[in-house]
């Protein structure tokens, strides 16, 4: 837990008493932090005063005592409107800030490492970790992924942190300027947060915030979007920038030719390794991913040969793609951190013989990136909210049944490739669609996928007990994308 020494007496307002919020407010308290906590919900609030966490009734305090509002992420501080506490915290002239702007100003001597995107960035985050602490370097990963800010360790000289940032806590994040920022891609997502696609494509920009020579941005140049930001920073020319591709060969950046890491940050052209061979990063939107890890890890001083070793190693993200097990010959892949469009038809475009379980809450865009991949999709089995609009969707292209639950779609599944009798199939939960019409979070939609496929009858396998059956039935990537 980070100590927030400079808070230590002083009265501090945390708004949003979720998984960040609630880690912001213990640490604040065991500083020394006159805190006054408050959250919209009643079980959130019992929640922190059973933690020992003072509450105070934000609606009904007197703000001209307050210079700091820490606010949730999650909680609207500019469209689609403010939130009444953010209006009442603005008139007050207090500052609002997240988690993660409190870490910067406290660990001022590590160094960091930003991650974004509008998909990618989790995997990324986590592989940059990996290779860093396999590679012997302190480095502590979390942020919007995993472990929140105020959670983490101290690290001194030397440490790094590798956070990835959501564009919500972007714009809270004031003084945090990145050693390496990383930018994955942007597709439409979160819109109505931002006020639009322009609002949204500002908010990622802000993880190049103030970034100059020697600091490097690595960016991705494979969506018109983010290669119109490259462009941008090469003509103002602040700060080193490596593009990665996936898709095409960058003059002085890292990219991959059929699957294939070739480094040419010194104008080299050198092959790396094949990713082809790594089974926890399938398909073409993961070897996007390895560019950036792998452009931000040198950037960072580790050796590129060190980082391929590292790369052979990593085992891959829960929820995102993860392998769950072979029951009865038919491989089943938890994807429920896929929660839009374009997340889901990177999945879809990694496996043939598909028998796909999608829907939840809708997001902008609904199917309509995944189209393209319905060719891989044997038959699909719709959940939750989205499940009407997703079936008008898919209409006539492909079979699909109305589900409605995990726990039924998953059942529908096992029936269905019984009765197909198809060879190599996979059982795919990538929703496309966020969870908050069934569950609290992506986590506990795919915990629930993991304890249904458990529980199936049939012969099961650990993915990791026979490393050669795993890639050899499910890693296609470079020919579907």
């Amino acid at each position: 837990m980070i100590d927030v020494f400079p808070y230590n007496g002083l009265p501090i307002a945390v708004f949003g008493l979720g998984r960040s919020g609630l880690s912001a407010a213990r640490a604040l308290v065991a500083s020394g932090a006159d805190v006054w906590a408050w959250d919209d919900t009643d079980s959130a609030r019992e929640r922190a005063a059973e933690q020992g966490i003072p509450l105070v009734d934000l609606y009904r305090c007197d703000w001209t005592e307050l210079t700091t509002l820490l606010l949730s992420p999650g909680i609207p501080h500019t469209h689609p409107a403010p939130h009444p506490v953010v209006e009442m915290a603005r008139q007050a002239k207090v500052e609002i800030i997240c988690d993660v702007e409190l870490l910067a100003r406290i660990q001022r001597l590590a160094g960091t490492i930003g991650i974004t995107g509008t998909n990618g960035k989790s995997t990324t985050t986590a592989l940059i970790g990996h290779i860093l602490q396999i590679s012997g370097r302190e480095a502590e990963i979390g942020g919007n992924l995993g472990t929140p800010a105020l959670d983490l360790d101290s690290l001194g000289e030397g440490g790094t942190y590798v956070l990835e940032m959501s564009s919500y806590q972007l714009e809270l994040t004031l003084s945090l300027t990145f050693d390496v920022a990383v930018l994955l891609n942007i597709s439409a997502d979160h819109l109505d947060r931002h006020g639009g696609m322009d609002g949204y494509i500002a908010a990622k920009k802000l993880i190049f915030h103030r970034q100059t020579d020697p600091r490097t941005a690595v960016i991705g140049v494979d969506d018109p979007l983010c290669d119109s930001i490259y462009q941008e920073l090469v003509r103002v020319g602040d700060q080193k920038i490596i593009p990665v591709s996936a898709n095409q060969p960058v003059a002085g950046g890292v990219y991959t030719d059929n699957g294939l890491l070739i480094d040419d940050t010194d104008g080299q052209q050198t092959p790396v390794c094949d990713l082809k061979s790594v089974a926890s990063l399938p398909g073409a939107h993961n070897w996007q991913n390895a560019a950036a890890a792998y452009a931000a890890c040198k950037s960072a001083g580790v050796e590129p040969r060190v980082i391929m070793a590292c790369l052979q190693s990593y085992p891959g993200l829960v929820h995102r793609q993860e392998a769950i097990g072979i029951v009865d010959g038919v491989a089943y892949i938890n994807d429920s951190k896929a929660t839009n469009g374009d997340a889901a038809a990177r999945a879809l475009a990694c496996y043939r013989n598909i028998y796909w379980i999608a829907g939840g809450r809708p997001k902008s865009g609904g199917l309509d990136a995944a189209r393209p991949y319905f060719k891989n999709v044997r038959h699909a089995f719709l959940i939750g909210e989205s499940a009407i609009p997703f079936s008008q969707t898919i209409g006539a292209a492909l079979p699909f049944r109305m589900s409605g639950t995990l726990s039924s779609a998953v059942a529908d599944a096992y029936r269905q490739i019984r009765s197909d009798q198809v060879e190599n199939a996979v059982v795919l939960l990538s929703p496309a669609a966020a969870s908050f019409d069934q569950y609290p979070n992506f986590e506990a939609r795919g915990d629930e996928f993991r304890d249904l496929v458990e529980n199936l009858p049939g012969l099961h396998i650990d993915p990791f007990e026979d490393p050669d059956l795993f890639p050899s039935r499910f890693t296609i990537a470079g020919e579907a994308v």
